[in-house]
């Protein structure tokens, strides 16, 4: 099961809608982000200039370097759903996690000395209406999607099989890491600035 993130990075507007969303839904603390969004760009040469924004959150890793350097087992993998957690109860507030996460998705709360991440809404996941994670639900232009990629029939994987395997990454990993997560990135239009962004290909 890998239950994750698909955002179509050609449809995200950089509104920041998806981080105000998360901190309400989350009750996020002032100076903590479960979610980030940068802006990429701009490329190109005057006056063909391009820019996107490219969402940053938990990548939901196969193979979370977080889980395997935390030392009191305060992060780990919800056996039923496949999604990354913190144990706030457990957490000693070393930041070894967030060192053995390349991607600077964790923060620690100084108010708590707890390491948070996002956690696609865990907390919701009971809901009658379907598990969805409030950034999901509010993103205005309709560029995220969330789902189990082992489920064909999942939003996230007609996301994908709509914008076609080839436009579809994952972030560099060099470390074996297997982010889940995948961006939507159309090569054709976003070709000059592709390398420096998003280099593994996506595979089913």
């Amino acid at each position: 099961m890998k239950n994750c993130l698909v955002i179509d990075l050609d449809r995200c507007s950089g509104c920041d809608g998806c981080i105000a969303a998360c901190k309400h839904e989350n009750s996020v603390d002032l100076g903590v982000y479960y979610n980030r969004v940068p802006a990429i760009g701009p490329t190109g040469t005057f006056p063909d200039i391009e820019m996107y924004w490219r969402p940053m959150q938990c990548q939901q890793c196969v193979n979370p370097g977080c889980i395997e350097v935390c030392p009191t087992g305060a992060s780990y993998r919800d056996e039923e759903t496949g999604v990354v957690l913190v144990n706030a109860d457990e957490c000693i507030g070393c930041e070894t996690c967030i060192s053995g996460c390349p991607y600077n998705v964790r923060t620690l709360n100084p108010n708590t000395n707890v390491v948070e991440k996002c956690t696609l809404c865990f907390q919701r996941r009971n809901d009658a209406d379907g598990w969805e994670p409030a950034c999901v639900h509010n993103c205005c232009t309709g560029a995220r999607y969330f789902g189990d990629l082992d489920d064909p029939e999942s939003s996230a994987s007609k996301a994908i099989a709509a914008a076609g395997e080839e436009n579809c990454y994952h972030l560099p990993d060099e470390n074996g890491l297997e982010p889940s997560t995948v961006y939507i990135l159309s090569y054709a239009k976003w070709q000059e600035g592709l390398d420096d962004i998003t280099t593994t290909r996506y595979e089913k």
